[in-house]
């Protein structure tokens, strides 16, 4: 069997702050002044012990904290890509919080400024090309996220796309409706998580009410035969988190994980890391989880590869350059 580090791939669902590692963390915290209930490196790691959506965030939002600088993004984008460049990583579509930043002070300037320094690095140094899309948190009210896109003024040209993500029960797409039409008018890519916790209407919702080009997550759209049939036939990409999902109790263990029945089936499925430092590995480890805990053969490897390049947001060359790519590698 091939080396799955090797296999050049993208990565369709990151969130740039998810992957904050323990280390850094501390080492922000210390640098901006800012307390952190934990003493070690390895009294934080075990705080990454999940029971839900919920209590993963409670955590996540409490590290972020430490973020304060242009150079603290940069630090963690930076590291974040050197990681995934040795597990094969060819291009990413990076998600940023950016009212998990806002609501604390910081600048959103300075947010993008730390981000797309790292991004421009990677290209440089690891071949990686990338772009940047802005979720909003759907548990905060609809109104902040339009005013949010609203005041990008001279900055909307530093994004790629917007995204929808946090706490999906009780915060349906439809809310978000009058962001979404805004960024589809303004040219930009349109995302959201969706049937993630929540069920299959809220993917439909996303498709018809947001009209999204990707859903991220989607594995609770199995229970809905017919939102499966539509999905197959239109080939809706779905970004699936196989990992985040055993983390999160979404799915009880990585070898019950619908993964590879969904590929199966047809549908344009991706799989990625969601949060790398908190659900126990980047996308190479993903690849390499699913192949001790389902089996996941060569071929399947290489098809949910050129999935993630086709559904990217990589230009046409670029996408033809890692298919050659991953056609080496299955030859090889």
């Amino acid at each position: 069997m091939k080396d799955l580090y090797t296999l050049p791939k993208a990565e369709l669902h990151l969130h740039i702050e998810g992957t904050l590692e323990p280390e850094l963390a501390l080492e922000l915290a210390a640098r901006n002044g800012v307390e952190l209930p934990y003493d070690s490196v390895e009294e934080l790691r075990r705080q990454y012990d999940f029971e839900d959506l919920s209590s993963f965030l409670e955590l996540y939002y409490a590290t972020t904290a430490v973020l304060r600088e242009a150079s603290d993004f940069e630090a963690l984008t930076r590291a974040y890509l050197g990681r995934a460049a040795a597990q094969g990583l060819r291009h990413v579509d990076v998600f940023c919080d950016p009212q998990a930043h806002t609501v604390r002070g910081v600048p959103l300037e300075t947010v993008l400024d730390g981000i797309r320094s790292g991004l421009d690095a990677a290209r440089t140094e690891h071949g990686i090309t990338s772009t940047l899309l802005l979720c909003f948190l759907r548990d905060r009210p609809a109104a902040e996220a339009l005013e949010l896109f609203e005041s990008l003024g001279d900055q909307l040209p530093r994004i790629d796309g917007i995204g929808l993500d946090s706490a999906e029960v009780g915060h349906p797409p439809a809310l978000f409706e009058q962001v979404y039409a805004r960024a589809r008018a303004a040219g930009l890519h349109v995302v959201a998580h969706a049937g993630e916790e929540a069920g299959p209407e809220y993917v439909r919702e996303a498709l018809d009410v947001l009209r999204v080009e990707r859903v991220d997550h989607g594995i609770q759209s199995l229970r809905d035969p017919d939102l499966v049939a539509r999905l197959v036939a239109e080939q809706v990409p779905l970004t699936v988190c196989p990992l985040s999902n055993v983390r999160l109790r979404v799915v009880g263990a990585l070898a019950e994980h619908p993964v590879l029945d969904m590929l199966g089936r047809g549908l344009l499925v991706t799989v990625n890391s969601d949060d790398p430092a908190y659900f126990g590995g980047y996308v190479g480890d993903v690849y390499q989880g699913l192949r001790d805990a389902l089996g996941m053969t060569d071929e399947q490897a290489a098809a949910l590869a050129r999935n993630s390049v086709d559904a990217s947001f990589a230009g046409a060359q670029r996408k033809r350059a890692v298919h050659a790519e991953i056609t080496a590698w299955e030859q090889g």
